[in-house]
């Protein structure tokens, strides 16, 4: 099956053919606009984020959680890597917890691993990779034994199969490995409304502890199937691609936020969108993903305060028809 990162990287380079890394999963990072005036600088992170409960053991985790898709995969370079400390530092100093990635985004784990490693925060942490692109059980070990030494750890929170793929097997080896402790939660993972058929009946059959699917104000389908199985079989669900690749937040960014965004204590679109995805009862976390300091903030202040009610939730929807 595609994976999500060659989906995107497909779509979007065919033309030019080349291989670039792709889009991250919940970016709100977008291509340079023509300049304009600078704009004030974000608020700082202040507050405390709310917690969900992960319905298989009760454990509460924050609902701002961090993508490394594309934000993660850059090389050595220290002038790379110094802002993706900053970026992880700020995460951790709000309270984040969550952290999504997986050995087929390029560079993502071993970067993560080394400023894990680098600012000591693997306490603090819940590691969310994945066994992702093989098929078998030797396969499978053989990567999440490399996932462990790349993310310089002996274990993961959350052990997920990757969009599906070799899911009988994959799923049975992540047991398999929780029942030796190696990860604490299974689960099942796609990105695409057109994948979620399949997710659905993986679930049923699998009953896993969470599941990743995207979810955004203009790609509502999970509303329809996959969150009300997610209620009834007790998954927790991890959100991707909350701003479409960044695409919704290219296409406010010259319009004025509406009168209403004060009433949730929202003062940018990226907040409105992550709140409007917190604010569907099933979802348990989202995971923006951003290689920036200023927008890790303005991600992690959508996870405070109010959240959308009925009536803004329609209002956001009809301003992006």
């Amino acid at each position: 099956m595609t994976s999500r990162r060659e989906f995107i990287s497909t779509a979007t380079l065919a033309a030019a053919g080349v291989a670039l890394a792709p889009l991250a999963a919940c970016s709100q990072e977008r291509p340079p606009a023509t300049p304009a005036a600078s704009a004030a600088p974000p608020k700082p992170f202040s507050g405390t984020l709310i917690t969900r409960t992960i319905p298989s053991s009760g454990e509460k985790i924050p609902v701002i959680g961090m993508g490394t898709s594309g934000s993660f995969e850059v090389g050595a370079d220290a002038g790379e890597r110094g802002p993706l400390r900053d970026v992880l530092q700020a995460f951790v100093a709000a309270g984040g917890s969550l952290i999504d990635t997986a050995p087929t985004y390029s560079t993502a784990e071993d970067v993560l691993g080394d400023l894990i490693a680098q600012t000591n925060t693997r306490g603090k942490l819940f590691l969310a990779t994945k066994l992702s692109g093989v098929t078998g059980r030797d396969e499978g070990l053989k990567q999440f034994n490399d996932s462990l030494r790349r993310l310089r750890t002996d274990k993961v929170e959350l052990l997920q199969v990757h969009n599906l793929r070799d899911t009988s097997t994959q799923i049975a080896l992540a047991r398999e490995l929780k029942q030796q402790g190696k990860t604490k939660y299974t689960g099942l993972t796609h990105y695409r409304e057109d994948g979620q058929a399949q997710l659905a009946d993986e679930m049923r059959k699998h009953k896993p502890d969470f599941i990743q699917i995207n979810y955004s104000p203009v790609s509502r389908g999970a509303e329809q199937t996959i969150f009300p199985l997610a209620q009834e079989l007790g998954c927790a669900v991890m959100i991707n691609r909350a701003f479409e690749d960044g695409r919704l937040i290219t296409q406010v960014r010259d319009k004025p936020l509406p009168p209403w965004a004060k009433d949730v204590g929202a003062d940018s679109w990226a907040q409105l969108f992550l709140k409007f995805v917190l604010s569907h009862p099933a979802v348990t976390v989202v995971i923006p993903a951003t290689s920036k300091v200023k927008h890790q903030v303005d991600n992690l202040r959508a996870g405070t305060g109010a959240l959308l009610d009925a009536k803004q939730r329609q209002a956001l929807i009809a301003a992006l028809a």
